[in-house]
């Protein structure tokens, strides 16, 4: 498709103005025209090389006085990092390359000037570089973290829609809490108390009764004043909803998700994961089906394992890693007790202080990336857990209307997209897996 000027990723390469360096190597002994930015330069004696990227990868190009227009040749002792440029030249192949080929440079135009470009080849603190999000997302890490991020996010909804789900994205003003009242974000809706959304899974309920099998994709939001490595206060998941299902059905979806994901990256990116230098052993080690265990069996295990935790006790990341690293696949742990789980969840036929949920917790110390189980169906039931909780009964009163018109068992979970996504980089904190990060204290850029 072209337009204006414009050329779009999917278009038939030969025929564009200008060529992506992903697809270089269509292009072998031709002549081409790469649009994008300088990402280094450097002189040795007679020849200049010149490093641009253009958002698909980066070559390399090589400028000398026979091959290179005399104006352009000059250009290049000029540029700046982050310069603008349109690049023409022949590409070769050459074995040392990063990429297996570079380029013959024949002429470069410079479209927009860059001085005094902020990040520069030296360390900077991560205060610095998250005040200056924007442009740190140019660098070659940060490039191979977000480029992982778009292909998990997109292998999910292909896996969804290949099982039939539709999608239906729930509102972000909600009138009540989802998870807890204790993190949330209050905010004034033309004079009324409103609240940024914790989960789209109530509302996925209600779209699960219309159509079946639904998912819900977005932004949630929970005010924990926490500095964790694993915390956002902004930070996206993706919300499946079953009807006619239970807790297995539940399990067995976001297990399959996990899994399918895996081998898309591992198919697709496997250059962004060597530019992490990602140890991919872990990763090719995952197998399905993953290990289950019940959560009073999981909190001795944490106790043999030498972190200490008493029954009744949620997770915490201490003990969250110490049982991840104990499997070489993602473990499902289910059937938490109902005081640390909320208000909507279904209990255990014959036990009602357990109830039929689950957590995934990944490998590698990363912790839980997926929680879900069976919702409670009944009216009756719901309805005595929301006054013995003490929550506002007005603001649920649409939630029990779904159990009074048609109820069936239903089940779904959510995955974080950003756990999940530095669990499959391996890096060490969240904030990098996501555009522009929201954390304690921080709403910029």
């Amino acid at each position: 498709m072209e337009r204006e000027g414009l050329f779009f990723y999917g278009s038939d390469n030969k025929n564009m103005g200008h060529t992506y360096i992903e697809n270089i190597s269509d292009f072998v002994n031709e002549e081409v025209e790469i649009r994008g930015w300088v990402y280094n330069k450097r002189s040795s004696g007679k020849i200049r090389f010149l490093m641009v990227r253009d958002g698909t990868g980066i070559i390399q190009g090589v400028a000398t006085e026979d091959d290179t227009e005399p104006e352009s040749f000059s250009v290049l002792e000029d540029l700046n990092q982050e310069s603008s440029v349109i690049v023409k030249g022949k590409v070769r192949e050459d074995s040392r390359a990063p990429i297996g080929y570079e380029l013959t440079i024949g002429s470069v135009e410079v479209v927009g000037d860059s001085k005094d470009y902020p990040i520069t080849p030296k360390s900077h603190g991560t205060d610095f570089l998250l005040g200056n999000r924007h442009l740190w997302i140019r660098s070659s890490k940060q490039w191979a973290i977000l480029r992982i991020r778009a292909e998990v996010i997109k292998s999910i909804e292909d896996y969804l829609w290949e099982k039939g789900f539709l999608r239906f994205d729930a509102p972000i003003f909600t009138p009540s809490a989802c998870e807890g009242t204790t993190t949330l974000f209050e905010v004034d809706y033309f004079g009324e108390p409103a609240y940024l959304s914790q989960s789209g899974q109530l509302y996925c309920e209600a779209t699960a009764a219309a159509f079946g099998k639904v998912y819900c994709f977005g932004p949630a939001f929970r005010a924990e004043k926490s500095k964790t490595r694993r915390h956002l206060t902004e930070f996206w998941q993706v919300e499946p909803e079953m009807a006619f299902a239970h807790l297995d059905d539940s399990i067995e979806l976001a297990s399959g998700m996990i899994d399918y994901i895996i081998k898309r990256v591992l198919d697709n990116r496997k250059r962004e994961l060597e530019v992490l230098e990602r140890d991919l052993s872990p990763l090719e080690a995952v197998k399905l089906p993953y290990p289950r265990i019940k959560y009073e069996d999981a909190v001795k295990k944490v106790n043999e394992l030498g972190e200490s935790m008493n029954p009744g006790d949620d997770f915490g990341a201490p003990q969250e890693t110490v049982l991840g690293n104990s499997y070489d696949s993602p473990l499902v742990v289910t059937h938490f007790p109902k005081e640390i789980k909320a208000f909507y969840m279904r209990k255990e036929p014959g036990n009602e202080d357990s109830t039929l949920s689950f957590d995934i917790l990944a490998p590698e110390g990363y912790g839980e990336i997926v929680g879900g189980g069976e919702r409670e169906f009944e009216e009756s039931k719901l309805n005595k857990e929301i006054k013995e909780r003490g929550l506002p009964e007005d603001a649920f009163k649409w939630y029990l209307d779904l159990r009074k018109y048609g109820s069936v068992p239903h089940a779904g979970f959510g995955l974080g997209v950003e756990r999940t996504i530095a669990w499959i980089c391996g890096i060490s904190h969240i904030r990098q897996t996501i555009p522009f990060p929201r954390t304690l204290g921080r709403a910029y850029p």
